[in-house]
């Protein structure tokens, strides 16, 4: 009898059992994310960034809605734009403004203009020290809603076939910006993603946001053929910087 008595003590309880069960549960969560292949890392946190950018997207519709149907970058500053700024070349360096301006409409989340395999972090708000190097998105100044294939914004490692700043196209590390004329013909074009945030395999790639809020994945190849040459050019010009062939203005972080 006393070492039937001891066997019953040295059980586990239904308590235990359970507590010891959650425990492993959890260990799982922390350990298998780390376990997982680089491809399908790499592939959720594209995911992700598409997802951040159809968010973007809605922020433009929500806000269009209040301010005259027109986004910040097409809109006056006395309506809360940006657009006297765009009359000028060279405005890169205040392309976080498009985004600070919308902080409501992005739910006062800064997280959401960062791409997650970016290198730049987000901010804490929209207000204290944000700037372009918490921003991983372009900016298309020409692009609306009524032209829904109009590239509205997308990844900022767009570069062209021999991109400025290495890994991350028209985006300098500074943070300082670019002001860039993307041609919409595909025999000038020379587009590509650099190879940082999006990369597959040796070739670069990106997420777009369109001008109907919808975002997609696109290879250099596919962004040149399917999205650029489909894209209406921008017309309204600073004066003295109307390129020579058919663009698109994309102001970068």
């Amino acid at each position: 009898m006393k070492s039937s008595a001891l066997r019953l003590q040295s059980a586990f309880t239904i308590i235990e059992v359970l507590a010891i069960i959650v425990v492993l549960m959890v260990l799982a969560a922390m350990l298998l994310p780390s376990m997982a292949p680089p491809r399908a890392i790499s592939k959720a946190v594209r995911i992700s960034c598409v997802n951040n950018l159809k968010e973007v997207g809605t922020a433009y519709r929500l806000w269009a809605n209040d301010h005259g149907d027109l986004v910040p970058s097409q809109q006056s500053i006395t309506n809360g734009g940006w657009k006297e700024f765009l009359t000028n070349a060279d405005q890169g360096a205040i392309c976080w403004t498009n985004y600070a301006i919308m902080q409501n409409e992005l739910g006062q989340s800064p997280k959401l203009v960062i791409c997650p395999s970016d290198e730049r972090k987000a901010a804490l708000n929209f207000t204290n020290a944000f700037g372009n190097l918490n921003v991983s998105y372009f900016v298309g100044v020409s692009a609306n809603d009524e032209q829904p294939q109009s590239i509205q914004g997308g990844d900022r490692n767009l570069g062209d076939s021999s991109p400025a700043y290495a890994g991350y196209g028209f985006s300098p590390p500074d943070g300082k910006g670019n002001d860039v004329a993307v041609p919409t013909i595909l025999r000038f074009n020379t587009t590509s993603w650099a190879l940082k945030m999006h990369s597959v395999g040796n070739a670069g790639a990106g997420n777009i946001l369109l001008g109907d809020g919808s975002a997609q994945q696109a290879s250099s190849v596919s962004l040149r053929q399917y999205w650029l040459t489909n894209a209406n050019p921008t017309t309204n010009w600073p004066v003295g910087h109307v390129p020579s062939s058919p663009s698109i203005r994309l102001v970068f972080p």
